[in-house]
Parts: C-alpha cells; structure tokens; sequence
C-alpha cells in the first residue's frame, strides 16, 4: 500500500521531517518527475517505510518560479545522493545542501542541459566541456593522496576512490562513480511497457531477476492484476538461485581481498555450478528471459527439478567443506574482524539495505518486511549480525546462502499446479506505482508512471546498490589501505545498478 501527501515545494522539508520523525521511519527513495504537460509542475517524491506500506511526499515545483527545494540531508543523510542526482537530471536545486558536487553527470558535461526533462531529446548532440572536478581530501603536514582507478586491475566496470592517508592509516574515503552512466530510464520513455522491460532486464547483470521482479510488480499492481502461484512460485525459485549463486561467488571474491586462492577457486567453482544449473532452467547463465510482465515465460518439468535438488545436494556439503577454511582460521579472522565497521546509527542514517544493513544489527528484509509473490507462504530466517564489520557481512552471507537452499526446497515440494501468466490489460495514463524485490545486495525499488497506451512515462530505478555505495565512505577510515578491498568485497556491490 502506498499513501501520496501532496504539499508545495516550501513545505517540502516540514512535510518530510514529520513522517521521518527523526529516523523513525527511513527514507527508501527518492527522486522527480517532469509533469509540465500533466499539472503544469515538476514533481519531487520521497519515499518513506511506514511499518507495512510507503508513505511518500510529493512536492510540486512551479517552473516560472525559483527551480528548487529545500534540502532534506541536512537532517536525513539519505537523501544526498538523491538531491544531487534530482539536480543533474532535472536542473532542480536542493537549497541547503552540503555538497552539490555533480553525481551522476561529471565535468565533461555541459551546464544547463537536463537529461531527464520531457523537453530534452535524446537525439540531441551533447558538446563536451572540461570543467575541472573537486575530491574532498584532507590536509596537513604528513598526509597525503592515494588515487585508485577509476580503471582497476581485472574486468570490474569504473569507479574512482581518493584517499587520504597518514602513515598506514585511511583518514578519509571520497569516491567518484556513474563513469558509465547508459540513460536507460531516458532511453525508455515512451516505449510500450513489454518492450522497455527489455532493457530494465539488463539493468545489472548481478540482479537480473530483482529488477524483473520488482518492475513487473509495479506493471501488475497499476493493472490490477494477480500474478498466478505456480508463477509466483517459479518467480521465487530464479530469485533464489540468482541470490544462491552471487552469494557465493561474493563469498570466494572476498577471499580474493587477501589472497586466501583456495577458497576463491572454491567459491568460483561452485558459483559456475549454479550458473550452469540457471542456464538448463532458463536457457540463461544470468535467469534472463524468465520473468516476464503477468506471470513467467516458461516453466519447469520434473527432469529440471531433479537437476536443482542435485545442485542443492551436492551444493550444501562442499558449501560447508568451503566456509570450514576459514571458520576457524586465525590469520583469516584477524583480517576480517573489526575491519571495515559501519554502525548500527550509520547504516540507518545512510538507509543502507541488504547484507550490509543486517551486518550492522539492521533486521530488515523486504520479502518478509513487505512480501510479494509467494514469500508470504514460505518459512526462512532473516539473519542479523551486530558487529557492523566486515566479519559480519561475511556471516550474513554464509547464513542466508543456508536459507537459500532450504527457501529453493521448500519452493520446489510445494509448487502448485496452474497456468503461468495473465495478460496485462490498459492501464489508466499517468497511475503510478512501486514495485519492489529483494535482491542478493538489498531491496530494490521501481516507480513507474504509465503514458498513453501501456507505454512508459516515467520509471525510476533505485537498485539496492544506490544506498549502499556511501557506507563505504563510512567503513574505510580507520583502517589501512590493504584492507580496503577487504571492505569493498564484503559489500560486492554492482557498479552497472548506479549506471542504469
């Protein structure tokens, strides 16, 4: 369920602070909208958790007035990132805020062209620029800089850390992201709801089915549909294998963080396992192609279901053979305890989600918190660690790839029978809507706004990813240098979601 509170741009922080009510209720989201041709204004909403629903804030921006709004980050951290994004896309002003450094835009684009107002075309030729690009650092007598990428060793995508350092010891972290920035929620407006999923499925390659999911949901729920349960359940059963799999394949890159080859081989390989499994399912390494719009593309017989509990069988054991490397390891255990600490106050000021959250005595899961699909029909424990270090993101994983399988059995004993999709019939233009999904970094968000016949007016995406990239700011002073990949592996976080 999800409650709008309509006020004016001035009453946007007074209206925002009162459902925060000082962290009482953390904001999940937010972003803009461009509706000159619908109400003659620009939209800002922030999306708030309210125990079982949204509670969400929309602030109209008269465009023949001043194009801003108050800050809300001056009092909700969260919102940082958003105000800036909101500034870069949409060339509206967040007044007050801290740090109003370009985001998603750097200094090879113009001023003053807005990518994601209706009026800019896409087809538009674009001038580079060089503007020059400020890193927040430290000074002082014996510290000094450590630039890293944004081009790195290996194949990850681009991202760049600045560090200050004195002696061994990290003082601060600022980061410079969304190198490669695709447009995809510009690219797609306009296009007929089936056909923009296309693109919303490749958002990361990490999360395909999270993304599927969670923009279906908002497809189903402004259709007024129900999706049936045998694909429901299938929808559970690809979301489970594609959690199954980066888990642990997140578990080996951690190790990779100190050389521990054993472990990284041993993770790698049972990761290539699962992906081999998700292609006999699929006919996709990656699950794509299996969720669709109404329900799911193809379903599984019983020769497939014997290969997933063969998976499961032989998975668990050599799981746990894995995770007794280093259970018991002190070297290991010195490297990864008190490392990389993000409070409990922290993750919730930053509105962290997902491993990272529940590493840091955050008890938050969304397929339990606000269920969807089947979730509600199954049993499986949230685990939490308290530690907030890089320890405990570890622990977290090893848990949940436990719940994992037993949720994978649980999905295939009792898989009902029944058709796999309905059609999706006209949606009212201009509803609006969320759809949301757990996916193996966090709680990923869609909104979406329908145009004339079922085509896209507006979709935002906020990836799981999105609020966990600034706990790294957080988790990387006080630690060293060596230690940092230590930290970035425990979150393992996609790069592509901040590039949608």
């Amino acid at each position: 369920m999800v409650e709008y509170i309509s006020v004016s741009a001035a009453k946007l922080q007074e209206a925002a602070y009162a459902v925060y009510e000082e962290g009482k209720h953390g904001l999940v989201s937010m972003f803009a909208n461009d509706e000159r041709s619908l109400n003659g204004n620009y939209a800002i909403y922030c999306a708030f958790s309210v125990e079982k629903q949204f509670k969400v804030v929309k602030a109209l921006v008269d465009p023949a007035g001043a194009l801003e709004f108050p800050s809300l980050t001056p009092k909700i951290s969260a919102a940082a990132w958003y105000e800036r994004e909101i500034h870069d896309l949409f060339g509206l002003t967040p007044a007050g805020h801290p740090d109003l450094r370009p985001l998603a835009l750097h200094e090879n684009w113009p001023d003053n062209i807005y990518p994601l107002r209706k009026d800019f075309d896409v087809r538009t030729p674009v001038p580079t620029v060089h503007k020059k690009w400020h890193m927040n650092s430290v000074e002082g007598e014996g510290v000094f800089e450590v630039p890293v990428g944004p081009i790195h060793a290996g194949i990850i995508e681009p991202g760049h850390f600045r560090f200050s350092q004195a002696g061994e010891t990290i003082m601060r972290l600022d980061a410079k992201m969304f190198f490669v920035h695709r447009g995809i929620e510009k690219a797609i407006e306009g296009l007929p709801l089936a056909k923009a999923f296309y693109q919303v499925e490749r958002i990361s390659g990490v999360c395909t089915v999270a993304h599927s999911v969670a923009y279906c949901q908002a497809i189903e729920a402004l259709a007024g549909v129900q999706v049936p349960r045998r694909a429901q359940y299938l929808r559970a059963l690809v979301a489970e294998l594609e959690r199954l799999y980066n888990h642990v394949g997140d578990i080996g890159n951690l190790c990779a963080g100190m050389g521990f080859a054993v472990a990284i081989m041993a993770g790698a390989r049972m990761k290539e396992y699962i992906m081999r499994v998700n292609e006999a399912l699929t006919g996709h390494r990656f699950l794509r192609g299996m969720v669709v719009p109404g329900g799911v593309r193809q379903d599984i017989n019983d020769d497939l279901e014997e290969i997933i509990i063969d998976l499961l069988d032989k998975l668990e054991p050599d799981f746990t053979g894995m995770i007794g490397l280093f259970r018991n390891n002190d070297e290991f255990l010195n490297r990864v305890n008190t490392t990389g600490i993000v409070p409990r106050q922290a993750a919730l000021d930053l509105g962290v989600v997902g491993v990272g959250a529940r590493a840091s005595g955050v008890d938050a899961d969304i397929r339990r918190d606000n269920p969807y699909g089947c979730y509600s029909e199954l049993k499986f424990d949230v685990p939490v660690y308290t530690s907030g270090d890089v320890a405990a993101r570890l622990w977290v994983r090893v848990d949940e790839v436990y719940q994992t399988m037993k949720l994978i059995r649980q999905i295939l004993v009792n898989m009902p029978s029944g058709s796999l999709m309905v059609e999706i019939p006209a949606i009212k233009p201009h509803s609006s809507g969320f759809g949301w999904s757990e996916s193996p970094q966090g709680n990923c968000l869609h909104w979406l706004m329908t145009g004339e016949n079922n085509t896209i007016y507006r979709l935002f995406v906020r990836a799981a990813a999105y609020p966990n990239w600034p706990a790294l700011t957080v988790a990387a002073p006080g630690n060293i240098i060596p230690d940092f990949p230590l930290v970035n592996k425990s979150y393992e976080l996609s790069y592509a979601c901040l590039d949608r």
